[in-house]
């Protein structure tokens, strides 16, 4: 049985975006390699790491929305690198009490 869109998630779906990218044999069409998609999160400094999970919140409807599949991967992925560096510096992240729902 074919799993429906639903039943997976944007993150999971990035091998199957890879259709609209222009090949030069080295990288992709912005010149970058297709594993450069900006600087290694576990280098940048606090200010820079929040900053640049600052801009891609900004933009993500507009690219989900609009963008080609190859631009929305490089979002979904870059996003995914930066998130997951900042969990991974504050794992005790502070929760704000009135985000929670009740019984949670």
């Amino acid at each position: 049985m074919t799993e429906s869109l639903r039943d997976v998630s944007p993150e999971q779906r990035i091998g199957e975006w890879d259709g609209d990218h222009i090949r030069d044999g080295v990288g992709t069409a912005t010149g970058l390699a297709e594993d450069e998609i900006g600087i290694d999160p576990t280098t940048l400094p606090e200010e820079d790491l929040i900053r640049e999970m600052s801009s891609l919140h900004r933009t993500r409807l507009d690219t989900l929305r609009h963008a080609p599949d190859s631009a929305l991967a490089t979002h979904l992925r870059r996003t995914a690198e930066l998130e997951t560096e900042y969990l991974a510096r504050h794992p005790g992240r502070e929760v704000d009490a009135g985000r929670l729902r009740g019984g949670f």
